[in-house]
């Protein structure tokens, strides 16, 4: 019983849990775009919007993974566009350094800070696309 119970497992396909963190005022309406136009990108990701990409904490992240959350996106206006002004540059420079953190835990290639705008809807699936393939070849999240 117990080999038939680990041959299942073996058997079915890993879905990888993502978590996106998407600005309300580009990214967000990227990924709006993105389902209106019906350009399709796994069904993975849950979506978490926030105001601005400078609102995510390093903290939400590893909180995530904690959670077995097995990739996470940070996604916002891109640079030179922000509603804020200047959220986005804090968002990179905060994740730049934030990314030194994860190399060190191994998460690193399970983390990805990207511009996507209101008009790239198109961009925003393959980008949900190649992430989730990414994470697909990493497997599960083992902390």
């Amino acid at each position: 019983m117990k080999n038939q119970v680990e041959l299942e497992k073996k058997t079915i396909a890993f879905e990888p849990k993502i978590l996106c963190f998407c600005c309300n005022w580009c990214s967000y309406a990227g990924a709006d775009l993105a389902g209106v136009s019906r350009f399709q990108y796994p069904p993975n990701i849950r979506i978490v919007r926030v105001m601005c990409s400078g609102r995510v904490d390093p903290a939400f992240i590893l909180e995530a993974f904690k959670d077995n959350i097995d990739g996470v996106i940070v996604t916002g206006c891109h640079i030179g566009d922000c509603h804020y002004i200047k959220g986005n540059e804090f968002t990179r420079d905060r994740f730049e350094r934030f990314e030194k953190i994860l190399k060190m835990m191994g998460l690193e290639k399970r983390f990805k800070v990207i511009w996507i705008s209101a008009s790239e809807g198109k961009r925003f699936a393959e980008v949900i696309t190649d992430f989730t393939n990414n994470i697909k070849e990493l497997g599960p999240i083992q902390l």
